[in-house]
């Protein structure tokens, strides 16, 4: 990043160059990276807005009400709920991560595992039976033509475990990368060994034959950066951090 557009986002994110970036003041556990912090990211739109607390805006349930805050930790996607997505600089593959979220009403975000493989995040009646566009589900498959649709149903998590619009989240993962041989040729899926979120486990060694979306044609490879969806509705973040494992 140069040095201009730097300053930009830390004018916008309420830093200065030289001091301690927000979330600074509750570092992560060893052996974790704190990713609240505007240098952990490729790119930081700077309409992000970071704060010391956010809620439901009283007047709209699907929009997010939040104030910008000096030494503020939370980070909300400004006040349209749509900014461009966040990608790690750094590439991982085994990981532990570790994300907190509030969602809005209808809302719709995730994170996704080397920017392919995607957790869904959602505000939705819990259904029944839920399926991978669940709230915690690991997402379908889709096409872009002639509309964006479904082309599976994804896979499911365990159990609906989402709170309501408005209330934290906590999602736990360790996340195993997919493995390949001296040829190239992959030789065992990408997994997800252990998602808990809120307290219950949704998904246990869960493989994934291919990445999720649009993206399930891609070529996959050991690493990628963790994504955080911000286009798709008000969505909040705090103590976000991922583990490098071996």
């Amino acid at each position: 990043m140069r040095l201009a557009a730097c300053c930009l986002v830390a004018a916008v994110l309420g830093w200065t160059p030289g001091a301690d970036a927000p979330g600074s003041d509750a570092p992560a556990p060893a052996g974790w990276i704190d990713l609240m912090k505007p240098e952990a990211w490729k790119k930081v739109d700077p309409g992000w807005i970071v704060t010391d607390r956010v809620s439901l805006d009283p007047e709209k349930a699907t929009k997010l009400k939040a104030e910008k805050a000096a030494g503020g930790t939370i980070w909300v996607n400004g006040d349209k709920g749509r900014i461009a997505d966040l990608y790690t600089r750094a590439s991982f593959g085994d990981c532990d991560v570790h994300v907190e979220f509030m969602v809005a009403k209808n809302s719709n975000s995730g994170v996704k595992l080397q920017g392919v493989y995607e957790i869904q995040f959602i505000d939705r009646t819990p259904p029944k039976e839920p399926t991978g566009d669940s709230m915690g589900g690991i997402y379908p498959r889709a096409d872009t033509t002639p509309n964006y649709h479904h082309i599976d149903k994804g896979i499911a998590p365990k159990a609906n475990a989402g709170r309501p619009a408005g209330e934290w989240n906590t999602l736990d993962l360790t996340w195993r990368a997919p493995r390949f041989g001296a040829d190239g040729k992959k030789s065992a899926n990408a997994a997800v060994v252990r998602a808990v979120l809120n307290g219950q486990v949704i998904h246990e060694n869960q493989e994934l034959r291919t990445p999720t979306g649009n993206n399930y044609p891609k070529a996959e490879t050991p690493t990628g950066p963790l994504m955080l969806q911000a286009d798709h509705g008000p969505v909040a973040f705090r103590a976000v951090r991922i583990r490098p494992t071996k």
